[in-house]
């Protein structure tokens, strides 16, 4: 397949200085966190479940949501703490007998924390929408003032294992109720989840060790200089089948290998101690 390139030098296009709004990264980290022991809660069922199986499993995890805050940190300025709350969807099989297996739906919860650097900024900003016009104007909290904003980028959670506890020998790492579920979480659930930490019922419930690999950052507004060219029109034509030879295209498509392979066994020989870490909040 051919590469899409823009030529600068056709047509007499001229290059010129621009100023160009965008978001300025002024901090960033990696993190892998290792969560263990984690809560899932369960729907009236998936309890009901839990205490006649004797063997169940998670299956996968999916994040439905990531909750941010960030907020200035006292007596140092221009560093923020940004508080970060995962909503994690955990799929699991539970066994009710030989040849009877069962799906259940639970929801886990986790949080962390980090400190990165966001500047200060005595400004203000407005910006218009098509609501305002002359004589509706907006509202006076539009405006945004000195807080920058905070981003998380990560991947679903890698499932390190589960177990079945009682309740009374857990020690919750983040305990939740009804109220502090987005509303976008729970209308992903095919069942509502029962939140019953201020019941004393002995009862057994279900705990996950989580991995979650993430990327924070913090940007701001900024306007930038920049070396720029007028548009140019791709110089690769549009191609489709033909009819009456429609496996063209396909044929022209290197083939995918690495689809195909399972990869290099990793040496775990010179990274022992690297290995055998496993606690809440680790960190490379």
């Amino acid at each position: 397949m051919g590469e899409n390139k823009f030529s600068g030098s056709q047509g007499g296009m001229s290059r010129e200085t621009v100023c160009v709004e965008t978001n300025r990264i002024l901090d960033s980290c990696r993190d892998r966190d290792c969560f263990e022991d984690v809560r899932v809660y369960l729907s009236d069922f998936g309890n009901e479940i839990l205490e006649r199986t004797g063997t169940i499993r998670a299956k996968s995890a999916e994040i439905l949501w990531c909750n941010i805050a960030i907020d200035p940190i006292q007596f140092n300025r221009g560093f923020y703490a940004v508080n970060i709350r995962f909503y994690v969807r955990v799929d699991c099989e539970a066994c009710m007998g030989p040849g009877r297996p069962q799906d259940v739906e639970g929801m886990a919860v986790v949080e962390k924390r980090v400190i990165l650097f966001g500047g200060e900024s005595g400004t203000i900003t407005f910006r218009s929408n098509k609501e305002q016009n002359f004589c509706q104007p907006g509202k006076a909290e539009e405006g945004s003032r000195n807080i920058p904003t905070a981003v998380v980028e990560t991947v679903d959670p890698i499932l390190l294992g589960s177990k079945i506890v009682e309740k009374k020998k857990h020690h919750c790492h983040c305990c939740c109720c009804g109220s502090d579920m987005p509303d976008e979480v729970l209308d992903s659930l095919q069942a509502p989840i029962r939140f019953d930490d201020d019941d004393d019922t002995d009862r057994r419930i279900l705990t996950v060790s989580l991995g979650i690999f993430s990327v924070v950052r913090i940007t701001r507004p900024a306007e930038l200089l920049i070396q720029a060219s007028e548009y140019a029109i791709p110089e690769k034509e549009c191609l489709s089948p033909t009819e009456d030879d429609p496996c063209s295209v396909f044929r022209k498509m290197p083939f995918p290998v690495d689809e195909f392979t399972a990869g290099d066994v990793p040496d775990f020989r010179g990274d022992r101690s690297d290995r055998n870490r496993c606690g809440c909040g680790n960190r490379d």
